[in-house]
């Protein structure tokens, strides 16, 4: 173990005290999403006292598949691209975890997001392993027609992987319930009958959950309001930044302005706007429904998405991507509270300059879980052919994640370590568990 950190850490229902965290020694700055996700685990794996040979087996991935195909475009020509689908674990269940379609896509990411879905899946108690996977492309240069032929090409590629028995793919950055529709449809078309749970994140026509749009939104607001009740904050009187406003950010955003948060600052792909006072949530919404995006939004002060970042605000949201608080910036973070909206966006480097400053961090595989906890839910409504109606599935959704956040609470104050390593306690700990239980085949 490397030297203890002295850092003020907050303990529910007692005042803040110092205490001193262990961790495991840090290299120099390295932003590469794989190798942070696996720090991450061996600082984990090294307080849990894990076997050699287990250690061997959860900090790598099980599966990995690399696909190049072609698509036809609309003047005829054909593009390759390239896609991936990425299986972390399956010891606990099916592979679950989402695809996207960015340029910025490669198989580094990739494996990172699917051993964070891993470690998610476990703290929330589902009965899932951890997987992802996506496109190397820019959908916006796509026309809607050769975005449908793009998907369903890739879903045929990857259709060796996935179904609902193995391996249940969702939405994720620039994908969407349509998208969903279409990769539910061509793999139903392959198998000569309609297969509803091999997807999740789907419309309602056909097998979609109540309270699945919202869900990971919904999941950012609930976990920030438990987090500020650890800590003594009066959400009246808390503000909030929060980076992306795709269908986290915005959903948190909305949510949040709901609970009595004052929401300061947003920003998306057009940029960034700050209102000292808080901003009208529900017009910012109907503005960026007409003008797609929140630039220019009346009333407010223009900031890029580095000054969003840092402002003095109480709680910082990043819903965008990965590697947004490194230690090239974490000394400037302002907030008091850091809840991880998207997957990977504070780095290891980072993580250990916030804790030093006793800005408290509750780490993405819970914070951003409310997403795949629902996905559950239609998972599980999709097999039994019955649904449950939008009111149940937020109970639902509410008692799973507070009850993984007094998990992970609990643990950070016996071992004195911080939020995201108290979280990893509990996962990294289920999985090793059942790996061991069910031994190695053959």
């Amino acid at each position: 173990m490397g030297p203890g950190v002295t850092t003020l850490r907050p303990i529910a229902g007692q005042p803040a005290r110092l205490v001193t965290v262990s961790t495991v020694a840090a290299p120099a700055v390295v932003d590469s999403p794989w190798l942070n996700a696996q720090r991450q685990f061996d600082n984990a794996a090294e307080i849990l006292n894990l076997s050699p040979g287990l250690r061997a087996v959860l900090r790598e991935v099980r599966r990995e598949l690399v696909v190049r195909f072609p698509v036809k475009m609309d003047d005829g020509s054909v593009r390759m691209f390239e896609g991936y689908r990425v299986q972390h674990n399956v010891t606990r269940g099916p592979a679950k975890g989402g695809l996207r379609f960015h340029p910025a896509t490669d198989i580094d990411e990739v494996k990172a997001l699917a051993m964070w879905m891993t470690w998610k899946c476990a703290l929330a108690n589902l009965p899932y392993g951890g997987a992802k996977g996506g496109v190397a492309v820019d959908p916006s240069t796509l026309s809607h027609r050769e975005l449908e032929r793009l998907t369903r090409r890739f879903a045929a590629e990857i259709s060796v992987l996935v179904g609902p028995e193995s391996d249940i793919p969702a939405p994720d950055v620039n994908t969407n319930a349509e998208i969903m529709a279409w990769i539910m449809d061509t793999l139903s078309m392959q198998a000569g009958y309609s297969v509803p749970a091999s997807v999740t994140g789907k419309p309602l026509e056909i097998g979609g959950s109540e309270g699945r749009p919202s869900a990971t939104g919904r999941g950012v607001n609930i976990i920030a309001i438990e987090a500020c009740k650890l800590l003594g904050m009066e959400i009246s009187q808390t503000t909030v930044a929060i980076q992306g406003f795709g269908n986290v950010g915005s959903w948190a955003a909305q949510l949040m302005h709901e609970s009595g948060f004052t929401i300061c600052a947003v920003a998306d792909v057009t940029g960034g706007i700050y209102s000292r006072s808080g901003l009208d949530i529900p017009a910012l919404l109907a503005y960026r429904q007409q003008y797609g995006g929140v630039r220019d939004f009346p009333g407010c002060t223009p900031i890029t998405n580095t000054e969003l970042l840092e402002l003095e605000v109480d709680v910082l949201v990043p819903a965008a991507m990965e590697n947004q608080i490194t230690a090239r910036n974490a000394g400037r973070i302002q907030a008091r509270l850091v809840v991880e909206g998207a997957n990977g966006p504070t780095t290891p480097d980072a993580d250990s300059i916030l804790e030093r400053r006793g800005i408290t961090v509750v780490p993405d595989i819970l914070a951003n879980s409310g997403g795949v906890t629902v996905s559950y839910f239609e998972w599980v409504q999709d097999l039994q052919s019955l649904f449950w109606e939008e009111d149940e599935i937020n109970v639902r959704l509410k008692k799973i994640l507070t009850k993984a956040f007094n998990q992970m609470c609990e643990q950070a104050e016996r071992h004195q370590v911080s939020l995201r390593l108290g979280a990893y306690l509990v996962a990294v700990k289920r999985v090793a568990d059942a790996t061991a239980v069910r031994g190695i085949y053959p």
